[in-house]
């Protein structure tokens, strides 16, 4: 019994402690994806639905993107998509950036210039998706 009680009142704790941090924590992942594929303020807000100066902050760590926000779900999308692309180009930051860069017939662009779209995310995280299906 007195197992149990831990384990229950340990439990609510850590999810609540992991509910505090999601925030942060996509934050921070955001904020490296948007460093390791230079992209600006500019191109970083319109993917997730910021401004430029929030972008901003968020980069420097003073603002964190809050659960009840689309703007945290558009960086989840984000995060998705540099998880499946880093897996798919084994870590090549240079290729990954070479094809987001790059002309795509299927999806009718450039990915770097469609991910400013929600509709465009989505899109290029589903293609990178279904095609690391396939491999």
């Amino acid at each position: 019994m007195i197992i149990y009680k831990f384990i229950q009142e340990n439990g609510v704790a850590t999810q609540l402690a992991s509910q505090a941090d999601q925030g942060r924590v996509l934050s921070e992942a955001v904020a490296r994806v948007a460093a390791c594929w230079k992209l600006t303020n500019d191109q970083l807000g319109a993917v997730v639905g910021i401004s430029a100066a929030t972008a901003s902050r968020l980069r420097s760590g003073s603002y964190q993107l809050q659960r009840s926000e689309k703007a945290f779900e558009l960086g989840q999308y984000l995060v998705r998509l540099f998880r499946s692309l880093d897996a798919l180009m084994g870590s090549d930051d240079a290729a990954s950036m070479s094809w987001l860069k790059s002309e795509n017939i299927d999806l009718g662009g450039r990915p770097i210039d469609l991910i400013r779209s929600i509709r465009g995310l989505s899109d290029v995280a589903d293609y990178v998706d279904d095609y690391r299906a396939r491999v």
